[in-house]
């Protein structure tokens, strides 16, 4: 398909005041067709509170935080803290939104929109760990305290269309971790809550994959390079918490989320949905970054292949070691 924008002629007169001016009707639309299908949740309904118990401090009968009193397998702990930090800044997410977008008009009503779509998950993941004693309440504590007081601040908020190409594959990136956390939390309350956590998760997807599609239209050259940019250089919005190395890891490991899951999962639906790569009419900027990201594509899907043999070949000398 050939792309031309139809209000400028040159990549160089689209400001980022431009772009979100002729992107308004579309986020009105998004905004409109969003919440016809979005459903609204009770995040109480989805705490099972009758398992919950006094901890220690003001309550006398306080009891005292024990891994086994949880369902939760050690991998579904881990992702599950990773998860819930990355909800808890929320409040440096919508500073970060609304500065770029605006609060004003359509891009206003989505921001404040989503802040509170989003402010649901973090209140019923802590609420789930909190009442099924799932992890080591104080440690929670302490990894919030450390994790909030750093801020967050992102790699892409010098761009409205690298911001606006990043929660595109973000949201989706989000919502895969909450499914495949859930699928091995080895509990079936939790694994209800993160799959309902992560329907909202999809209609955010959705909702910025359709405005980095107009994007596309408006600004070709500019958009593509905003993608390869993001894409190359992507991490989640958890990246700054503390032990995040390690748990990604372990995530990775335990098949929550890894090279494999980010290529096939993450970022291939949205690119083959959109049909980056298959966009012609594109500039000497937009050809150079369309072609070296699939070169990127190309090599990442290399080193998926590499690591899923490694991953292979643990769980051979797994079942091996547990046969003798």
């Amino acid at each position: 398909m050939t792309l031309t924008s139809p209000h400028l002629g040159s990549s160089d007169a689209w400001t980022d005041a431009r772009l979100l001016y002729a992107l308004e009707e579309v986020v009105e639309k998004e905004l409109n067709r969003h919440l016809k299908v979005v459903k609204d949740w009770m995040p109480h309904e989805y705490v099972p509170w009758s398992d919950g118990r006094n901890f220690p401090g003001f309550f006398e009968d306080g009891e005292a935080w024990d891994p086994q009193q949880s369902k939760v397998t050690d991998i579904g702990r881990i992702a599950l803290v990773v998860n819930l930090l990355t909800e808890d800044n929320l409040p440096s997410y919508h500073h970060e939104i609304a500065t770029l977008f605006g609060r004003d008009g359509a891009w206003g009503t989505w921001v404040h929109r989503w802040t509170a779509e989003e402010g649901r998950h973090g209140i019923v993941m802590r609420d789930y760990l909190l009442a099924s004693r799932a992890v080591d309440p104080d440690k929670l504590e302490q990894f919030r305290m450390a994790h909030m007081s750093e801020g967050f601040e992102s790699d892409n908020r010098h761009s409205m269309l690298h911001s606006v190409a990043y929660v595109a594959f973000q949201e989706l990136a989000t919502r895969i971790s909450h499914r495949n956390t859930g699928h091995q939390s080895g509990d079936p309350v939790c694994d209800r809550m993160l799959a309902r956590i992560a329907t909202d998760e999809n209609l955010h997807m959705v909702f910025y994959r359709n405005l980095l599609g107009a994007a596309f239209e408006l600004a070709p050259d500019l958009t593509m390079q905003a993608v390869r940019d993001v894409v190359v250089n992507f991490r989640m919005p958890g990246h700054g918490m503390p032990g995040f190395e390690r748990a990604a890891a372990q995530m990775a490991i335990g098949e929550i989320y890894n090279l494999r899951i980010h290529h096939d999962d993450v970022l291939q639906p949205v690119l083959r949905f959109l049909k980056v790569l298959e966009i012609d009419g594109l500039g000497p900027e937009g050809l150079k970054a369309q072609e070296e990201l699939g070169l990127y594509m190309d090599g990442l899907d290399s080193e998926a292949s590499k690591f899923d043999e490694k991953l292979a070949a643990r769980k051979a000398r797994l079942l091996a070691r547990e046969a003798r």
